[in-house]
């Protein structure tokens, strides 16, 4: 019988790719009219592959818990095949909002989520009450 289902591993692995795209898409604004800065992103993909293929940990004996580490290494990129600016800026503010909206949506989402799996548990422990 597993305590926490695999769902809590998976919205804390989402949290830390949305906090890590926050902190990306943040630093492409701050570096808007920074000569030759080149904008970065979160590869996904990688953050995906990540989530569904966790690393599973030895165990001794069948009734320890199952260990699952959490990598939280994921891809930041730079994109340097665009340049929008004439000093050689690839940051596109009106593409850099729209994805912080973006990502703000996910992260609110994932946090409702993990809101409700803790209202599940909560209930379940006070026996349905």
């Amino acid at each position: 019988m597993k305590l926490f289902s695999r769902t809590f591993n998976m919205l804390e692995q989402g949290l830390d790719y949305a906090s890590l795209k926050q902190k990306v898409i943040a630093n492409n604004i701050a570096n808007v009219d920074t000569p030759n800065y080149k904008a970065k992103d979160v590869q996904f993909k990688t953050a995906l592959e990540q989530a569904m293929a966790p690393l599973e940990a030895y165990r001794t004996d069948p009734r320890h818990f199952s260990f699952k580490g959490n990598p939280s290494n994921f891809l930041v990129t730079t994109r340097s095949d665009v340049v929008y600016n004439h000093n050689g800026n690839s940051v596109d503010i009106d593409k850099e909002m729209s994805d912080l909206a973006e990502n703000q949506i996910y992260y609110n989402a994932l946090v409702e989520r993990l809101n409700g799996q803790f209202n599940t548990l909560k209930t379940v422990i006070k026996g349905g009450k």
